[in-house]
């Protein structure tokens, strides 16, 4: 007899949920960290507040990123965004389907 809570087709138990989040965020963080070395780097999943959204019926995720890295000194909000659109483009196909970004140098940041 099986103690585990019955499972909805398509849905991932909790632990291996959350698990499954980690390493998604840990994959993000691997990537701008190779391509854009930060000074500083925060990554959250939002993905729980979209669920049901039609991008996140297929498991992609919905994060938020915070970097700061002087890769970006001299450049314009998009140039920024699509920097670090492209470090994650490994991920983009099958585990991403939202990145909300900002991106700052280390002065903008003191300001």
């Amino acid at each position: 007899m099986s103690l585990a809570p019955p499972q909805t087709p398509g849905r991932q138990p909790p632990a291996t949920a959350a698990a499954a989040a980690g390493d998604r965020v840990a994959r993000i963080e691997q990537c701008l960290r190779t391509a854009l070395q930060p000074a500083q780097l925060q990554v959250r999943d939002d993905s729980a507040a979209h669920a049901g959204h039609a991008g996140a019926a297929g498991g992609k995720g919905h994060f938020r990123v915070r970097i700061v890295s002087e890769r970006f000194a001299g450049l314009s909000a998009v140039q920024r965004h699509r920097l670090v659109n492209q470090a994650l483009a490994p991920l983009w196909d099958g585990e991403l389907h939202a990145v909300s970004i900002s991106a700052l140098t280390s002065d903008e940041l003191k300001r």
